[in-house]
Parts: structure tokens; sequence; C-alpha cells
């Protein structure tokens, strides 16, 4: 058989070498760059350029690069949504609002001045102008969310205000070009407002049903990942339909999956890994191709309109995020970070120029088009996003740098006070990666490395090798889910005749601060409640032990229901589980509510009051009447009981009577019961 023919005449077109050399640019650009403190970012737009039909022309901008290109871009709106607290996004909405009205307002009035009178366009030319400025790409979001400050309240209200004015930035747009081609009638503006409100109500009712419905059905992680995917893209093509541009359709997808994926989850670290290794690359890098360097040696107007371009555009962007930290008493780090956010002009800036560009008006006596945006604004265009993509990578690089140290410097302080090893001992296939989900959802960041799951075989199991086989792969199962969300996870096997003293062992040896034990996924709750082991281990240890049965995966949840007894405040083990349920709160977005006394509940509020948004009490003290409770809880609810040991100060009589009610009204819904540290509980502690 022949060798085949393989062309390397520029552009190339074998599509092997172009997919590699992408790739050895994607790997490149962070390596070479990092050494002169460039964001990575700005390397791949600048090697782009290098690259592309208007550098060494190697590879031309072509349909694959387009397509690679716009899927980047609606990646990271849909990021944007997906990684934004929904409680922080609520509770600053108004400053969004605020926001997004200083950077579409300003921007448009500077604009339309700086058009119509510095550089003479018409005055429908000027305004389209205007609202190329006012609009802006998220480019620099990687950034941010790379140094986990993605819930800073910078960074909400700023992607809240993109929202804003990118969809009035191209309402403008389609205003415009709609007048000056005639296609503006009577019914105009009816068909697009009622368009727009179905699109939205679409998205935001039934994307999270049908995604909880899958989540709930579907393990398997490669279906999920390509599940999120449709959603992304089926959000864009929705927008398109209703008249919008398809980046606020996959941020919209992003805020209606965002309580489905928690921080925590091994699909959300699937989703970030693919979109930072693959696709947000491919945009950046397509967002290059189109920088023509030869435009600006070869036109003296291109050099002019350029120029205006960015000192209007960086002006007004910079004036509204300065306004925008005076106004809210923000940091001056903050107020880079909005404006790094802000500034650059890419995705939005391009659809407008290209659809202005297409539009012709007419003729001039030589023949040649007259065009509602001509070429210089085309070129100018093309200038204005590399600068200020290079400004907006800086800007937001060191604003989020000083934040995310000084949240680290923060965050040390908090973790040094006690270092948290989690174990969960794993037995049955069915639940354990429950149990792995709801550990990565309690544990701070900065313990990754403490946590282990424990597999435990009788001592004549070593000659079993089917027995041997199966603990191997339970571990193996539970260390790849972990590992999933770059958690290690130590793996442990013990030989012991009896499984409480060998659960027992392990926590001594490891120094084990919380244990998570799993409850069968069977109809009826033993006799025994909890069973013999878990009863035995609960007797003979005082760590913070969860007990979970999981009825389906935690980040279906809608709510979390948490029923607290009077004086749990006064238990050494009190801060420690209220830690872990913050957690819970923070990686999974779920509206939580607290059933406390009035002393409990004051106590609550004060530790949860940066979550607001998220929290719900209620004053319940009569366990009596427990069955109250019960007549909350929903489908898709999550009970959580703060237990206590018997001879523990919050301890009550009727909490014996927790499994007769749990097993004739609690059936079809997950719990988990929470047994807290106490000092001195346990008799004859590890013994039995």
């Amino acid at each position: 058989m022949l060798p085949l023919a393989i062309s390397h005449t520029l552009p190339l077109t074998d599509p092997v070498l172009k997919f590699l050399i992408i790739l050895v640019i994607i790997i490149a650009a962070p390596l070479l760059l990092n050494k002169l403190k460039i964001p990575h970012l700005l390397g791949l737009i600048i090697a782009g350029a290098i690259i592309g039909p208007y550098g060494l022309n190697l590879i031309l901008r072509d349909s694959s690069i387009i397509l690679s290109g716009t899927a980047g871009l609606l990646y990271i709106m849909f990021l944007a949504g997906l990684e934004i607290d929904m409680g922080d996004f609520k509770k600053n909405s108004g400053r969004s609002f605020v926001f997004g009205m200083y950077t579409f307002l300003i921007p448009m009035g500077l604009g339309i001045i700086a058009g119509y009178y510095l550089l003479h366009f018409s005055m429908d030319t000027s305004i389209l102008l205007a609202s190329m400025f006012a609009s802006h790409t998220l480019i620099a979001y990687p950034i941010i969310s790379k140094l986990g400050i993605a819930k800073d309240k910078s960074v909400t209200i700023t992607v809240g205000g993109t929202m804003i004015t990118d969809m009035l930035a191209l309402l403008v747009l389609t205003v415009i070009v709609g007048m000056a081609t005639g296609q503006i009638g009577k019914h105009f503006w009816t068909q697009l407002s009622i368009s727009v409100v179905v699109f939205v109500l679409f998205i935001i009712l039934l994307f999270p049903l049908l995604s909880r419905w899958f989540f709930k059905r579907v393990q398997d992680s490669i279906s999920q990942y390509v599940f999120v995917l449709i959603m992304v893209f089926l959000g864009a093509y929705l927008a398109e339909l209703a008249g919008i541009e398809s980046i606020i359709g996959s941020f919209l997808a992003g805020l209606s999956l965002n309580r489905l994926i928690p921080r925590s989850s091994p699909l959300m670290h699937r989703v970030e890994f693919i979109g930072n290794a693959i696709f947000i690359p491919f945009f950046l890098i397509s967002v290059g191709m189109l920088i023509d360097y030869r435009a600006f040696f070869t036109s003296f107007d291109t050099v002019k309109v350029g120029i205006v371009m960015i000192i209007v555009a960086t002006l007004a962007k910079f004036a509204a995020a300065w306004l925008t930290q005076k106004t809210f008493r923000m940091s001056a780090d903050q107020r880079r970070i909005i404006f790094g956010l802000s500034n650059a002009q890419a995705a939005a800036t391009l659809a407008a120029v290209m659809v202005g560009y297409n539009v012709i008006l007419g003729q001039t006596p030589d023949g040649q088009p007259i065009r509602l945006l001509n070429e210089s604004i085309l070129n100018g265009t093309i200038l204005m996003i590399l600068v200020t993509c290079t400004m907006a990578s800086f800007s937001a690089q060191k604003g989020a740098h000083n934040i995310a140290a000084h949240n680290s410097s923060q965050e040390e302080k908090e973790s040094s006070r006690q270092q948290e090893r989690i174990l969960i001992p794993i037995n049955n296939e069915d639940t354990a990666e429950e149990l792995i989900n709801l550990s990565l959802a309690t544990k701070s960041k900065k313990n990754s490395q403490y946590l282990y799951a424990l597999h435990i075989l009788d001592n004549q199991a070593s000659a079993n090798e089917q027995q041997l086989k199966k603990s191997h792969r339970l571990l193996e199962n539970a260390a790849l889910n972990a590992a999933a969300t770059d958690t290690h996870l130590q793996k442990l096997m013990r030989y012991d005749l009896n499984v409480t003293n060998a659960i027992l062992s392990t926590i001594l040896e490891h120094k084990i601060t919380d244990l998570i034990l799993g409850l069968h996924k069977e109809k009826g709750i033993p006799g025994s409640f909890l069973g013999r082991i878990t009863e035995g281990v609960l007797e003979h240890s005082d760590v913070t032990t969860f007990i979970y049965k999981p009825a389906q995966p935690l980040s279906t949840m809608k709510r979390h229901l948490i029923v607290v007894p009077a004086q749990a405040e006064k238990e050494a083990g009190f801060n420690q589980w209220v830690e872990r349920i913050r957690q819970v709160i923070q990686n999974t977005g779920a509206k939580t509510i607290f059933y406390a006394s009035s002393e409990t509940g004051e106590k609550l509020k004060s530790i949860f009051k940066t979550e607001s948004g998220k929290t719900e009490f209620i004053k319940f003290s009569e366990w009596e009447d427990f069955l109250i409770v019960f007549r909350d809880v929903h489908p898709n609810d999550n009970l959580w009981i703060i237990m206590s040991r018997s001879n523990g100060i919050s301890y009550t009589q009727q909490m014996n009577k927790i499994p007769v009610y749990l097993n004739k009204y609690f059936q079809q819904n997950s719990f988990i019961l929470i047994y807290p540290f106490q000092v001195n509980a346990v008799p004859n502690r590890y013994f039995i």
C-alpha cells in the first residue's frame, strides 16, 4: 500500500498537522510567557495572530476553527453561569444592574460623541460603534476561575452586569441594522419581547427539571458530561431562535444547572478541565487569527479609528469600574477585576462589527459598496480587541492574585486550627460513590490529602481470591471518584474478625476526625435501625460521625432540612459539624432550612449570616412533635438530623424514636444523621 501524499504547502490543509500545531501552542504558550509574567490567555491570542492568515499563514481561520472558537466562547459563558454563587447573585442583582447600566450608558454616550464628532460618521454608524464599546467578553474569566475567586462579589457583580450590557448592546445592533435595512415593522417589538420572555422561561424552568431527572437516572460520567454539552448548545441555539445572541443562552444554561453540578463534584471538575484544556484555548487562538497587522501600516484611517476606539472603550470601561467601586465601597483589587473582566472586547464586538460590515447601504459612483461599518472600523476593531484583551488580562490577573493571596492566608489561619481526616468504610458498591461524594462536599479544600477509604476483610478472606478482587475493585473505584476532583484518597484494607474493631482501630491509628458510614438502599430500615456495626462504632468512638442513606444523588437535592436539638451549640463538636454543613451549602447551592430552638437558632443565624440568601430558620424545640418536620418534606429534599450520644448535653430521649419515624415516613428520601464529636462522651473509647 502506497503512503498517503501529505501536502506541506501553506496554508496547511492536513487536519492532523493543524490540530497538532494548535495543541503545541496550547501547551507551549503558558510555559514561555509565564517567565515574562504575561497572562497565558494573551499568549494564545498572540500565537493565533502569528500562525493565522495575516501572520505566517500556517492555518486558515476556516469553518473548523470558527466552530471550535464558537464552542469555546459559549463554554466561557456557561462556566460563568455555572460557577457563580446563586445566593450572592440574587443578593447582588441590584448591584449588577447598577454596574450593567454604568458599563452600558457611559460607553454609549462617549462612543456616540466620538463617532459623530471626532470620526465624522453618520448617527446610525456612531450609535452602532458605541454599542460595540458597551458590550464586552469575559475573556479573563478563566484567570479568575483558576485562582478560585469566582465567588467574590466583584466577579458576581461583573458577570451579572455583563448580561445586561451585552443584551442591551445586541438589542441596539438589532434595531440599528433593522432600521438601516427597513426590516423594523409595527410588530417588531412585540415579537421580540414575546420570544425573549418565552426563551428565558423555557431555560430557567425546564432545564433544571430535565437535568435533575437525567442526573437521578444516569450515573455514567461520560453520559452526564455529554448531557451538559447538549444543554450548553441547546441554550445557545434557543437564544438565536429568540433573536438574541447565543452567549446569553449558554450563560442562562449555566445558571439553570448551577445547583445540580456541585463545585466539589467530579462532573464539575470534568466540565472545567475539558473547557480549560481544549474549548477555551481554541477560542482565544481563533480571536488572534483575526488580527491583521498589515492594516495598521497601510491605512492611516485604520490607525486613527483604532486609536480612538481603544481610548474611548478603555476610558468608558474604567469609568464604569471606578464608579462601581466607589458606589459599593469595594477595594482597588476588586476594581481591577471589574475592569479586567469588562474591558476585553471580543465576542459581541466581533458579532456587531461583522454584521455592520455586511450591511450594504448603497454604492459610490465608482461602484464601491457603502457599508454601515466600513473597513477602517473593521480593522480598527481588530486592533481594539488586541489592546483591550491585553490590558484586561493584566488587570484581572493582578487583582485576582492579590485577592487570592489574601483569601489563602485567611484559609490557612482557619485550617491550621484542626486538620480534618475523613474515613469512609465501604462495603457496598451501590452506596460507595455517594459516600465519596458526601465526603467531597463536606471537606475543605486545604485538607484534600486526608481522605481515607477502608474495606474490611475477615481473616479467612486472605485465601478467597474473589473477595480480594472485590475489595481491590471497591477501593480502586473510590480512589477514581475522588481523583476526578483532584483529590487523593488513601486506600486502606484490613483483616479483622470484628468489623467494628477494625473501624475503631483505623480511627485511632490515623487520627480520624470525621467518619462517614452508609446505610443500605433498602425499603425497610433494619430492626436495630443503624445495625450492629454502626451502633458499636458510635458506642466506642467520639469522632464526628455521619450516617448516610442516599436515595438519590446529593447533587440533585433541591433543599436540605436540618433538625438541630436544643443546646447543640454547647456541645464540643458543634463548630465542626456546622463547618461541614457550611461546605455542603457552598458546594451544592441548595436551599437550607434549619429547625432549631430560639437560642440555638440565633447562634446558627450568626454563623450563617454570609449565606443569608440560601438559609432559612424555623423555630422548633419540641421533639415530641417531630412529625411536624416530616410534613415539610418534599421530593428531592434531604433530611439532616443532628443527634447526640446518650450522655451528651443536647441528648433527649425522643431521639430514640427517630428510627421509627424514618422507617415509617421517610422511605423515598435521603437522610443523614450526624453524631457530633463529644469530649469524654465514650467511657471505654476504642475498646469492645
